[in-house]
């Protein structure tokens, strides 16, 4: 038995009235016909997109990543709520102990296949490789990355991103052994200058950790991390809830980098009321909408859901149809997976139902419907679809 939604669907090929009829994967794409479309106004017609795909989510609903056993699960459930179908679990800076019971954690979660939520592809390891200078929300746990500490924590759970900072000894030298295990270097949480950038670039990696956020800025005279993003990257991370990233750097971003994405970097707190929670180690307050560190006014990730990610950045003038592929086929394209994160047959049946103000109605996760509970997803910036 197929699943079937029709709409206004994005397509790799533009935008068709069309019906899409899926299994686990999408088996036809069929546009509607002269006299299925009598009588109907095409602009009241469901916004059909593929789901997004979140590259950077520590947590939700006051669980994290980092706690391991089924925190990741619970995680992975509350963002499919908000369109989000894959996912990469993404961990903090700690100790070994505590890494390695996050690891073990997504494992076990991505074994379950995340029932009712998001596909978990793997793990982002946003720590502990990175700058005492630049720890952000991170705990100051810092270690030097060494490949043996690597190759047995991917023994634990698939690491398909890795951020570190390059300025570090040694870690320009690891660059090229972590993509040949297949991960995606990310330069972030760094002090390093452009040209430590650029040589990491060099060396292999491919991507920055939430641009402008953990890293050194750009200036004309001493051009940071961010200048060598701007110059040199193809793809990079961005945090579109308006707060970490000021509107016109965003837009410039989006100017200067053919593929930037959006990711979440969703916290505990995300889904929760006002007040205090924790993340990783850090003791964390959430207060309209902004998270930051309990002690000292740093942000600490966010409270973002993809929906709302999409909805800020139509708002910010963007077309709906690249938002919709900042959101989901560029972070698809970054982890080189051609059967996400766009609708064609054959692709996974990763989709996502939206209203013409961007709300989101229902959302299949490689075919399977997942329930959405009515007036959870209020928006805080509406935007209409232009399609």
């Amino acid at each position: 038995m197929l699943n079937r939604v029709t709409g206004r669907v994005l397509t790799p090929q533009g935008w068709r009235l069309a019906e899409v009829s899926m299994a686990q994967r999408i088996v036809t794409i069929r546009e509607l016909s002269v006299p299925e479309l009598a009588g109907l106004d095409p602009a009241e017609l469901p916004v059909v997109l593929p789901g997004f795909i979140d590259l950077h989510v520590h947590g939700a609903v006051g669980r994290d990543v980092m706690q391991g056993g089924d925190a990741a699960l619970e995680v992975a459930r509350f963002h499919a709520r908000h369109g989000t179908t894959a996912m990469l679990a993404t961990t903090m800076t700690a100790c070994e102990a505590d890494i390695e019971r996050a690891l073990r954690g997504v494992r076990r979660s991505m074994e379950a296949l995340v029932p009712e939520g998001a596909r978990i592809l793997g793990v982002h390891l946003e720590g502990p490789f990175i700058s005492e200078q630049r720890l952000g929300a991170q705990p100051p746990a810092v270690m030097r990355g060494d490949m043996a500490r690597i190759r047995r924590w991917q023994a634990l759970a698939p690491i398909l991103a890795l951020t570190l900072a390059p300025e570090i000894e040694g870690h320009l030298a690891l660059i090229p052994e972590l993509v040949a295990q297949g991960m995606r270097v990310q330069l972030g949480h760094t002090a390093g200058s452009y040209d430590d950038g650029v040589k990491a670039l060099q060396a292999g990696a491919t991507g920055f950790t939430h641009l402008f956020n953990g890293m050194s800025e750009m200036s004309h005279r001493q051009p940071g991390i961010a200048c060598a993003a701007l110059a040199h990257a193809e793809f990079a991370e961005i945090i579109p809830d308006l707060q970490h990233v000021q509107p016109g750097a965003i837009l410039a971003a989006l100017r200067a980098i053919p593929k930037a994405y959006g990711i979440t970097d969703a916290t505990p707190a995300t889904g929760m009321p006002d007040g205090e929670y924790t993340l990783g180690t850090q003791r964390v307050f959430k207060c309209m909408g902004c998270v930051r560190l309990a002690l000292g006014d740093s942000l600490a990730g966010s409270a973002l859901t993809m929906d709302q990610a999409l909805r800020n950045l139509v708002s910010l003038g963007l077309d709906l149809a690249d938002a919709s592929n900042r959101l989901s086929r560029f972070p698809a394209d970054y982890l080189g997976l051609a059967d996400r994160g766009r609708i064609e047959v054959g692709a996974w049946s990763d989709l996502v139902s939206l209203d013409a103000e961007l709300m989101v109605q229902r959302v299949w996760v490689q075919g399977r419907e997942i329930p959405i509970a009515p007036g959870r997803n209020g928006p805080e910036i509406i935007a209409r679809a232009s399609a």
